[in-house]
């Protein structure tokens, strides 16, 4: 793989710039592909090695990046010297590219650029990420859907570079809501309806009795009763709340499911009724809690008096609040599950709520809150179903699978699958992932049900559509594998492309293992199937001699594959017939 062509490059400039190679293999990097014309394979950038002083001026650069081009001499591997802006530029042998790359993807499967020097010496750490957290009874909105699928993308991501992953839904099933709720199904509720369909009818009575609490001061009294009632911890008050909550996870679980997302911990704001009193009796003993004249206890967090940077943590009638109960949940976890970092995946409104969280956690002597952070992103805006608003992520589902299966429906080349259903689910999954990750997740976006459905472009069904046609091939000519290819056979420019485009996956991995921004990976997965859609156009395999048939079916299996382990790690599962 490209890190094997990486030390090589990098031993020979240790040898010449008396610097360990380590140092340098990440200052190597593969060339993106041009149309224009072929590029070289690997670049050295002469700046970074001069560790980007600002008083090292552009004419120097080039003259350092000729001299040293001058010095270095071509090997087995580096069959070609040249030098760009600010670059030394290396070319591999040809036939030992295209050997060395197909060979390593076959061999690597679903390891293929994960097994790279780029992620040599990562230490394995215990992640804890919390993602997707409803409130149970309120809308399921589209930021749930988006934080959903966020943060599984960093889950799996982290999971595949083998650090040990615990994933959590932090479920909103504690507060006032409860008490509208309680009484609200004491009014307007009916068993059966709850049992067939929980989410739903828990909405639908949260919707009514708010109006009428509204209206009606004895509701919102009851209500406001049976909250209480819910903070003693009466036990036929707890029963019907755990009846809700219990009943919410199970319909969640399942919606999930069709969505490819699993968690380990479904926890909620409820755990931390009693440790967030805790949270504020260690806030108290530090002399950090003050009193309000309307009785509620705050955090000053400026040392200024800046009356944005002040907390509140508790009601005036001693109840705790979200921030509490975030404190309590983070104290928590680390005891739990002593995490090297900790994700939350929330909008970005959220944004000033984790720092004060993590400021909060500072103040009070715990010095792992640096290892928390916040992933925000941004707001979708126009994400309506046929029936209106969005209520339920299962609205959502229910539109993608019935959109898409009309889609197939339409298209002529529409081959006969097995479970259109499943297919058209997965295919309209796709297509809503690959549109969210495209920019970067902290831009808001303007949500198109028709631009995520067409099939050509870039789009998560023109991914699915190469998929399956690559797979296609090898069911038709799979035969003609042969256990070993000439790789004198793949020396095209399409293949040499294609080729090109594969040494680069490892450092697009890199790049969003470090910015946890899947953007990255989306745009090499586009560009390698428009790649894969030009080649397939000139190189056949239908009446070509056997040798090159088969050196091309092996060129085509290595681009599936990759399109493959790119589209699991965004969450999509691939289809292999559409």
């Amino acid at each position: 793989m490209a890190c094997g062509f990486r030390r090589s490059i990098a031993c020979q400039l240790s040898r010449l710039l008396d610097l360990p190679p380590e140092n340098l293999i990440k200052s190597i990097s593969a060339v993106p592909i041009s149309r224009k014309e072929e590029v070289a394979d690997f670049q050295l950038s002469v700046d970074s090695l001069l560790g980007n002083n600002n008083d090292h001026s552009r004419p120097d650069i080039q003259v350092q990046a000729t001299r040293l081009a001058e010095k270095l001499k071509c090997d087995t591997v580096v069959s070609e010297i040249s030098t760009g802006q600010g670059t030394v530029n290396f070319k591999i042998n040809r036939e030992l590219l295209t050997k060395t790359v197909l060979q390593q993807v076959i061999k690597d499967g679903s390891k293929y650029g994960l097994n790279s020097e780029l992620f040599s010496g990562l230490p394995q750490k215990k992640i804890v990420v919390e993602f997707s957290s409803p409130n149970v009874a309120k809308k399921f909105h589209v930021g749930h859907l988006r934080s959903t699928i966020i943060g599984n993308f960093i889950a799996n991501l982290k999971e595949a570079l083998g650090h040990q992953v615990t994933r959590i839904n932090y479920l909103g099933d504690w507060g006032m809501q409860f008490g509208l709720l309680g009484t609200g199904f004491q009014l307007f509720g009916y068993e059966e309806k709850l049992q067939s369909n929980p989410l739903q009818h828990l909405f639908e009575v949260y919707v009514q009795v708010n109006k009428e609490a509204a209206d009606n001061k004895n509701v919102a009294k009851s209500a406001h009763e049976f909250f209480q009632r819910l903070e003693l911890g009466d036990m036929q008050a707890l029963e019907l709340w755990q009846k809700f909550r219990d009943l919410s996870i199970e319909e969640y679980v399942r919606i999930y499911k069709r969505l490819g997302v699993h968690f380990d911990e479904y926890s909620g704001e409820s755990f931390y009724r009693e440790k967030s009193q805790e949270v504020l009796k260690l806030l108290d003993s530090k002399g950090l809690l003050q009193k309000t004249i309307k009785g509620t206890a705050i955090v000053n967090l400026s040392g200024i008096g800046d009356p944005s940077s002040i907390c509140t943590v508790m009601r005036s009638d001693g109840t705790s609040l979200y921030a509490t109960r975030d404190l309590a949940a983070a104290i928590d976890r680390m005891d739990k599950y002593n995490f090297d970092t900790m994700i939350y995946v929330t909008d970005k409104g959220q944004k000033k709520h984790f720092q004060q969280v993590f400021q909060m956690l500072q103040i009070m002597g715990y010095d792992w809150a640096e290892r928390c952070q916040h992933v925000p992103f941004g707001v979708v805006q126009g994400m309506k179903t046929r029936r209106g608003e969005v209520t339920f992520l299962e609205d959502v589902l229910n539109e993608i699978r019935s959109r898409m299966l009309q889609n197939m429906a339409s298209i002529k080349t529409t081959k006969e699958v097995e479970n259109p259903q499943e297919t058209a689910e997965r295919v309209g999954l796709a297509a809503l992932i690959i549109q969210d990750f495209k920019g970067v997740l902290l831009s808001d976006y303007q949500f198109s049900w028709d631009r995520i459905f067409q099939s050509r472009g870039d789009t998560g069904v023109f991914l699915q559509y190469t998929h399956a046609r690559l797979h296609s091939l090898e069911e038709t000519f799979g035969c003609g594998y042969l256990n070993d290819f000439n790789t004198a056979c793949l020396q095209e420019p399409q293949s040499v492309s294609i080729l090109q485009h594969l040494l680069r996956f490892d450092e697009v991995l890199y790049r969003s293992s470090q910015d946890l921004q899947p953007r990255h990976i989306v745009s090499y997965l586009l560009t390698l199937s428009h790649l894969a859609g030009m080649a397939h156009k000139t190189l056949h395999i239908k009446d070509s001699p056997p040798e090159v048939a088969g050196a091309r079916l092996h060129l085509f299996r290595a681009v599936r594959s990759v399109l493959a382990n790119g589209m699991k790690l965004l969450g999509i599962t691939p289809v292999c017939r559409m």
